[in-house]
């Protein structure tokens, strides 16, 4: 599947942005769709994930409560809507997929990555 990214931008914080992840090539139905963030000199991070539609999405502690991850499989695409962003928040975002069963946090796991789209968040 090829991943393409959009949404992203500079907002103040306390802002909100969402992040859209639109795939082709392959539906992502069965797929686990992550979010990672990688801010400049330091590693990739995981944000969240999202097995199917129907299932709970998992969140790291950092974003808990302020971003959301959802999947369209009509629209085959998967988003993040976050909000109450902090300066911490900025870095490059890339969304992720793998059609294995189950999700991983850990960025090896994933076969599949967008290019990223770039969040900045001003205090």
């Amino acid at each position: 599947a090829q991943l393409v990214e959009s949404g992203g931008g500079s907002v103040q914080a306390g802002g909100s942005l969402r992040l859209y992840c639109a795939a082709s090539g392959h539906s992502i139905k069965s797929h686990c769709m992550s979010w990672f963030r990688q801010a400049p000199g330091k590693e990739r991070e995981w944000v969240a994930y999202i097995s199917s539609a129907y299932t709970a999405p998992y969140y790291a502690r950092s974003v808990q409560g302020r971003f959301t991850i959802s999947k369209d499989d009509a629209n085959n695409s998967v988003a993040l809507e976050m909000s109450s962003l902090q300066p911490e928040d900025t870095a490059m975002y890339y969304c992720a997929a793998d059609p294995s069963e189950g999700c991983s946090r850990q960025s090896s796991y994933y076969s599949f990555w967008g290019q990223g789209t770039q969040v900045t968040v001003s205090a």
